[in-house]
């Protein structure tokens, strides 16, 4: 009886390894063993004229404070390189988005995430238009 339990459970622990591995994508709500926790800062009409919003978002299991966190999560695992910084050398349009500014914080992927989002230039709208999802606010324009 001990051998055979003792089969079992190793045969268990296995089968953990192997699914812990498999994916790394969105699968209904649960990204397994990648920790992400950020928390989302906005201000819609810049710092300096206007009142903070601020969420939480959890992607291990969708949730937090954030309004839409399943399909936020969602989005946010499928943009590659999401919290890179536009290249220093990126070429960008000189278009004013307006004063809005975000700043994300916390872990993504179980790696430190602290980001800043602008609509200084044509990049940096560029940049925000793709994470606007982690924003849902209304911002002013110039």
């Amino acid at each position: 009886m001990c051998l055979v339990v003792k089969k079992h459970a190793a045969s268990l622990v296995a089968v953990a390894f192997v699914l812990a591995g498999c994916g790394g994508g969105w699968e209904g709500g649960k990204t397994p063993g990648i920790q992400t926790v950020l928390q989302i800062k906005v201000w819609p009409h810049g710092k300096d004229r206007g009142a903070l919003r601020e969420w939480r978002l959890h992607c291990d299991l969708a949730g937090g404070t954030h309004p839409a966190p399943e399909k936020a999560c969602e989005r946010l695992f499928a943009l590659a390189g999401p919290f890179a910084p536009t290249p220093g050398d990126a070429v960008c349009t000189e278009i004013y988005g307006g004063p809005a500014i975000a700043e994300v914080e916390g872990l993504f992927r179980g790696e430190t995430v602290d980001a800043r989002f602008t609509r200084m230039d044509g990049c940096e709208i560029a940049r925000w238009d793709r994470h606007a999802f982690l924003f849902p606010v209304k911002r002013e324009s110039s």
